[in-house]
């Protein structure tokens, strides 16, 4: 649960729908396509190793991975453009690359090993297509069964399409935590096998450390876009003296609405877009921690210079039109999912009793099809899940409606059980897997058909 008005808001403004238009395609129309064509970006990625001193005390740098050599760039486009992105492998493993959240076309979702052959050392792959969602994502490594070492090294990047009309602030700041496995000397520790997930040591904000400095003026306004890069680091994030307000979650517009005792769950792959005003005076306006152990400070605002004029009051995004007003859950198609493993018993991981394996789908359905997914988490562990291609609801624990904002990656609670539901409009071949790297190599991962 996000926020304590969830329940309500979402039982008088989605209960169970009876009637109601069914989602526009995933896809852009011909016609759009047309007017987006020669109009977007192009830019090369190339992944190469990067060694640079994470921490400013190490005796040595740390062995990174980064694209292009930086680890603080973003990749920012209007919607309606075309991204277009030439991967360079420069590293010694096999590469695809997934837009965490992107509900773009199935040859474009850079599932290697399912969607696409992995990118050998040496050789090149582009990716193109019109992402028909703003929203805020992410670029990261996703090749089944070699996704964790090239993520914990560095290469993840933030992906922003952003709106036609986006709120007014007085600057739009995004923000990519991460953590790192780091030895005394400030090498990567990644020698010893880590199972249940590699939990990093040092703490990095756009690959520098931690905390850092935001300077706006008084009485402004800015955005801030988080986003969760970590391997395996489930957190919360918490709000010291800020009056932030969601408005989007893992990408899509959602109610607006404060962060319940100003918290926030945040597991990898988890994204967060923020409007935090500041006050009238001059000085300290707040913190943005992560709730690690006693907390460590992430981001310190402070309200500088000439007073800003007054603002508009905050209002929420208009809610996305390719996406359903309604899903008919009385004719959907359901499946369950159960997450079994305990590397300290030896148990491997898998879902439905078997570790992921690409020659049969969890469920195969016809494009348009409501599908509810019952994830059962049957281990002591925290499971975040990610789909790709698609957006969900969290429905309410009665199936009587869901919550007020539309998710890609899920926390499962140890030893609970989750639904969540949506409309299967993008056809192609999509992985439901952990967001936990290790977890993910492991086995814990399936995959559903739309035809």
């Amino acid at each position: 649960m996000i926020t304590r008005r969830a329940a309500t808001a979402g039982l008088a403004t989605t209960l169970i729908g009876l009637s109601g238009r069914v989602s526009a395609p995933a896809q852009p129309t011909p016609q759009e396509l047309a007017a987006g064509l020669g109009k977007g970006l192009t830019a090369n990625l190339a992944a190469r190793p990067a060694p640079q001193r994470l921490r400013p005390d190490a005796a040595k740098d740390t062995e990174l991975w980064a694209f292009n050599g930086k680890l603080d760039e973003v990749t920012r486009l209007k919607h309606g453009q075309e991204l277009a992105f030439n991967l360079k492998n420069e590293t010694p493993l096999p590469l695809s690359l997934h837009c965490h959240g992107v509900r773009g076309p199935n040859a474009m979702d850079g599932a290697g090993g399912l969607t696409q052959e992995p990118v050998a050392p040496g050789k090149e792959h582009e990716y193109r297509f019109i992402p028909p969602d703003s929203g805020t994502f992410l670029i990261r490594p996703c090749v089944i069964g070699g996704s964790a070492e090239p993520t914990e090294r560095g290469l993840t990047r933030m992906l922003i399409v952003e709106e036609a009309a986006p709120p007014q602030v007085d600057q739009d700041i995004a923000l990519l935590v991460d953590d790192w496995a780091l030895a005394d000397d400030g090498s990567l520790a990644l020698t010893e096998p880590a199972p249940m997930g590699r939990l990093g040591s040092f703490l990095t904000l756009n690959g520098k450390p931690t905390s850092q400095r935001i300077k706006a003026r008084p009485g402004g306004r800015i955005r801030l876009r988080l986003a969760n890069a970590c391997n395996a680091r489930n957190m919360r994030l918490r709000f010291d003296g800020l009056k932030a307000y969601v408005i989007a979650v893992d990408g899509q517009p959602s109610s607006t609405f404060e962060p319940l005792k100003a918290t926030l769950p945040f597991a990898p792959g988890n994204r967060y877009d923020l409007l935090v005003d500041l006050p009238t005076e001059t000085g300290p306006a707040g913190m943005v921690m992560a709730m690690i152990g006693n907390g460590f400070p992430l981001v310190e605002i402070v309200a500088e210079g000439d007073k800003r004029e007054a603002l508009p009051e905050i209002a929420p995004l208009p809610p996305n039109p390719r996406l359903p007003e309604m899903i008919k859950l009385q004719n959907a198609t359901r499946r369950d999912v159960v997450l079994k493993g305990d590397p300290q018993t030896n148990t491997p991981w898998a879902i439905n009793g078997a570790a992921g394996s690409t020659s049969a789908s969890l469920v195969k359905v016809k494009r348009g099809t409501p599908v509810v997914l019952t994830l059962k988490n049957e281990t002591g562990l925290l499971q975040p899940m990610h789909l790709h291609g698609h957006s969900f609801r969290l429905l309410h624990a009665l199936d009587d409606g869901w919550e007020p904002y539309w998710l890609d990656t899920v926390q499962v609670p140890e030893n609970k059980t989750i639904r969540i539901a949506f409309v299967a409009d993008n056809p192609g071949k999509w992985l439901l897997a952990s967001t936990v790297m290790e977890r993910f190599d492991a086995g814990l991962w399936t995959w559903i058909e739309v035809t």
